[in-house]
């Protein structure tokens, strides 16, 4: 009796299952195919997008989304190099998610087989693990391997090279390790150190002005509830920051968002709560001389890096949150009560701040002035919609207004700055979590880079709103030229055409509006919300504007 055999790509299906990935990104390629055939036994939906940036995006954004690490199969050679930026920036964003390539047949190793190159030299500076699969009998087991290693410490991407003749080929399935689901990786949870968690209650039972910024690590961890509990219980004010956003929602007491300078100079106590001390904070300058700082992250080598600290503490922002909120609460006293005026001094500042640029959200300017256009989409958001910035100047402008209502319902690219990400975070999204809606604001110049996998959007019947703040230009980069060269220098490989997005989607199957009135901004976004398509809403917007955040770029300085 013969014994059972297996493919090497059905090995990789099952240890995809295993994991628990339910669809996988691709572009099709000779070298991969023998997967698809797999996903199809395993029940694991193939979505085929139309260039692999996108398809290691849309892995970076499944993960993001699901807690569980995405996966995007490529072919060889381009179909690999091709989706490097999306690997680079789910290593910067620390967004679990395992990329496949194809390679050349091992019997064809050197030989100049087609589309062989270096895929592990070039992907190890920008993973957690990168490594060739020797053997079809090690296909899954390493697939596990590579999973593990995106969980450990802060999470990042993966990278296995296939070579198609180890895919290919079928082996006895007794030969073959399957790693079983639940019996290959540990909980990876650390609660810091018990000693430096006393310390911290301590500093939080003696601070009269203390701020926490809570990070994407809050998001990551799935520290939500810790992290609302350890600031009702101390009465500590909270900012946030990338996925971190939506923690607390707009309205909640202790939610502030515009005051963060001000807090930044004049608390007694910071507590940064998973984020580096990278270009957003200032590389830690931002933070006052005189506070006492305290950093939590899931990695050790951000703590203490580009600026020194009182306490670091590595390990799970949910799991520290809950036990330093423990440990505080038996020894604070009457100082809960007596942050009151803190609380309403940051308020007063916070208050400010909206009302000033109150005017500029109402304003009936056109070309339209992009804080009405931000503002318009912040009214409109839901408790259920999930908000994406895939831009440069635009996003910026929304960073400053629009606030998720729900946890995990903000979605960046992170501290690498990819343009692009939007269409495949919207992708992600959506197909991850169909009951959810989902709404991307683009740049036009951002779109542009990744706009065509709107189409499979359409094919997939995944609808979301797109709204594009459309100024025909790269405006983040063309202010810092006129601010470096002149104004007669300033459009020098910027300036893109007039081109008009709504009629882009209908050509593709979808919804589609041009706006030019700030008044319809609003009606245009509630039709491409009963429409039940993937949409463009392309809001033509003052090219003149810049957001404060471009103009205080440091890069320009």
């Amino acid at each position: 009796m013969m014994s059972e055999t297996i493919s090497g790509g059905h090995l990789v299906a099952k240890a995809l299952k295993a994991e628990g990935v339910d669809v996988i990104y691709t572009l099709c390629g000779g070298h991969i195919i023998d997967i698809y055939d797999g996903c199809v036994d395993e029940g694991i939906e193939v979505i085929d997008v139309r260039h692999e940036q996108v398809a290691a995006h849309a892995a970076d954004g499944y993960a993001r989304i699901t807690g569980k690490p995405g996966c995007a199969v490529v072919t060889a050679g381009p179909g690999t190099t091709d989706a490097v930026t999306g690997v680079a920036n789910a290593f910067r964003a620390e967004s679990p998610m395992l990329l496949i390539g194809g390679q050349g047949a091992l019997s064809q190793h050197k030989m100049g087989s087609l589309q062989d190159l270096p895929h592990v030299d070039m992907m190890n500076p920008i993973t957690k693990f990168a490594a060739t699969v020797p053997s079809t009998e090690r296909v899954a087991d390493i697939v596990s391997m590579a999973f593990r290693e995106c969980y450990n410490g802060a999470p990042g991407p993966s990278f296995l090279e296939i070579p198609r003749d180890v895919l290919d080929a079928k082996v006895p399935l007794e030969k073959a390790r399957i790693p079983e689901p639940g019996r290959y990786r540990a909980s990876t949870r650390q609660q810091g150190d018990p000693a430096a968690i006393e310390r911290l209650a301590d500093m939080l039972a003696h601070s009269e002005k203390p701020c926490i910024l809570l990070g994407s690590q809050v998001w990551t961890c799935r520290a939500t509830d810790a992290a609302i509990d350890f600031v009702r219980t101390l009465n500590v004010p909270a900012y946030m920051n990338g996925s971190g956003r939506g923690t607390l929602g707009p309205g909640d007491p202790h939610h502030f968002q515009l005051s963060r300078r001000y807090a930044f100079t004049e608390a007694d106590l910071i507590i940064i709560v998973g984020t580096p001390f990278d270009f957003r904070m200032g590389y830690g300058k931002r933070l006052s001389p005189t506070a006492t700082v305290v950093q939590i992250d899931l990695d050790y080598r951000t703590v203490g890096k580009n600026r020194d600290i009182d306490l670091g503490i590595v390990g799970d922002a949910g799991l520290i949150l809950a036990a330093a909120a423990q440990a505080a609460s038996g020894r604070i006293g009457d100082v809960v009560g007596k942050r009151k005026a803190w609380l309403d001094e940051l308020r007063a500042v916070e208050t400010q701040a909206y009302e000033k640029r109150l005017p500029r959200q109402h304003s009936d300017a056109q070309p339209i002035d992009p804080y009405r256009l931000v503002h318009e989409i912040n009214e409109f958001l839901t408790e259920d919609t999930i908000y994406i910035g895939d831009g440069g100047d635009i996003v910026t402008f929304s960073g400053q207004v629009v606030q998720p209502k729900s946890p995990g319902h903000w979605m960046d690219p992170g501290p690498l700055g990819t343009l692009g990400v939007g269409m495949a975070f919207a992708m992600a999204a959506k197909q991850a979590r169909r009951d959810k809606e989902v709404l991307c604001l683009f740049g036009d110049g951002a779109f542009s880079l990744t706009g065509w996998d709107f189409e499979t959007m359409v094919r997939f019947d995944l609808p979301f709103i797109g709204v594009i703040g459309n100024n025909s230009s790269m405006n983040q980069i063309r202010y810092g030229q006129a601010a470096k060269y002149g104004e007669d220098r300033a459009r020098v490989g910027n300036t893109l055409g007039d081109i008009r997005y709504g009629d882009f989607a209908k050509l593709l199957g979808g919804y589609g509006e041009e706006v030019r009135d700030p008044a319809e901004i609003r009606p245009a976004l509630e039709r491409a919300r009963e429409s039940g398509k993937p949409s463009l809403i392309n809001v033509w917007v003052d090219p003149e504007v810049y957001a404060p955040g471009t103009m205080n770029q440091t890069m320009y300085k």
